[in-house]
């Protein structure tokens, strides 16, 4: 079957925003199983609109239009692929009901504009939005008359907020393409999230182990992120589930040290829950990373219960005052060093009484390196109740990305020392 992806906006198209509907979109489709096989995005006019859709429909088993279902000039989706089938919009007393209540909660008042997402066109189905007023809309072509055999076309709306987008396509979107478009064969994926190795070392490892199963019809990807690397594995057919889970212990069996979680899991949600399963608590004492570990930890729900508090001490007075470095360790020594990392981890320990502290140092560039200390020069430190670690990794990137992978490596320097000790 085919599916495509119709991304609308004009200021997708202009760069102001980043278009992350059509990799997410795509990454869920894939991991229930189904190939998207064009996405393209386009600008908010008619023409451009209309176009797309007819070309969509004439190819098509379904189709997810996304964004313009708003109240606004520039919202003009649902209008447009209404006259573009030929029906007609009707007010749904319903939605205009939810939306009066929605802005009646908030004691807003309610521009008239708000009542043109009441408008449906006939015999649309209504995609419920929990998060937001523009509700989603899901239209049978049936009979298609942009199909040269008149085949049925599914076409999706869903409104452009991510925040809408995402629990709609999850309740709404999938089932029913589901429902429609049952999968041929069984199907099976797993992700395998790991860190602190490279790509091509964790194909070398694992490449020549899984080739049985790759010839039984496994399909291994490998995919790099900043800071950690994922190994999928799919399968369809009748033994699709087995070869999966086959694949998944012989790569546990080579990689076990590296592998964090699975499918979307998150470093820092695993950090969370091992402390909250060893009933332990985590502080961080940051310089370089200018406070994105606690903003990192405090990401996931329930983090109250296990990070005590941070600090950022970027420049040395606040060191000195807040953590407890001494001026003799900084004149010495110099802002990024060892000793100094290590002052800053076990002074946040001690001072807010945690378990654990993170504690890092560095220079993130792009200026301010010096021969002996070039841009890129990381010192990280893990203080528990019975020692200090730290590591010295060179991280030679720019200042985004340098950031979030030394994040990545002080959180991984913890799971691992958790781990250790739990064993």
């Amino acid at each position: 079957m085919n599916i495509e992806i119709i991304n609308t906006g004009s200021e997708l198209m202009l760069g102001f925003v980043l278009n992350t509907h059509q990799q997410w979109l795509c990454r869920q489709l894939s991991d229930a199983g189904y190939s998207v096989t064009r996405q393209i995005a386009i600008e908010d006019s008619g023409p451009a609109i209309q176009q797309a859709v007819r070309e969509s429909l004439s190819r098509a088993d379904f189709i997810i239009v996304t964004g313009g279902l708003g109240p606004t000039s520039d919202d003009i989706t649902r209008d447009l692929i209404a006259s573009l089938l030929g029906k007609r919009l009707h007010k749904n007393a319903a939605i205009a009901a939810k939306l009066e209540a929605f802005f009646a909660q908030r004691n807003r008042p309610m521009p008239a504009n708000t009542l043109l997402q009441a408008m449906v066109p006939e015999d649309a189905l209504i995609l419920d939005n929990a998060h937001g007023t523009a509700p989603g809309l899901a239209m049978e072509v049936t009979p298609n008359p942009f199909r040269p055999d008149g085949k049925t076309s599914w076409l999706v709306m869903l409104p452009g907020p991510p925040r809408e987008l995402k629990p709609m396509f999850a309740t709404h979107a999938l089932p029913l393409l589901q429902k429609h478009f049952p999968l041929e064969s069984a199907y099976s994926c797993l992700t395998l999230r790991t860190t602190g190795i490279g790509e091509s070392q964790v194909e070398d490892e694992i490449s020549g182990l899984l080739q049985p199963l790759v010839d039984d019809g496994l399909i291994i990807g490998y995919c790099a992120h900043y800071g950690w690397v994922d190994v999928r594995l799919v399968a369809r057919g009748h033994n699709a589930e087995q070869l999966v889970k086959e694949g998944e212990q012989m790569v546990r069996s080579k990689l076990h040290q590296y592998i964090y979680g699975t499918q979307d899991e998150q470093l820092h949600e695993v950090i969370v829950r091992l402390l909250t399963e060893r009933k332990q608590t985590i502080v961080t004492a940051e310089s370089c990373t200018g406070g994105f570990i606690a903003n990192r930890l405090t990401d996931v729900s329930g983090a109250s219960a296990v990070f005590l508090g941070g600090v950022v001490t970027y420049s040395n007075e606040a060191k000195q005052n807040l953590l407890g470095v001494k001026a003799e360790t900084l004149a010495t020594h110099g802002a990024v060093s060892e000793p100094v990392v290590r002052e800053m981890a076990e002074g946040a320990r001690k001072r807010l009484g945690a378990d654990f502290a993170i504690a890092t140092t560095g220079i993130a560039g792009p200026t301010g390196g010096t021969p002996t200390k070039p841009v890129g020069t990381v010192f990280i430190a893990l203080a528990t109740p019975s020692h200090t670690f730290v590591i010295n990794p060179t991280n030679r990137y720019d200042r985004p990305t340098f950031k979030i992978i030394t994040c990545q490596q002080a959180l991984e320097l913890l799971r691992r020392n958790l781990l250790h000790t739990s064993s």
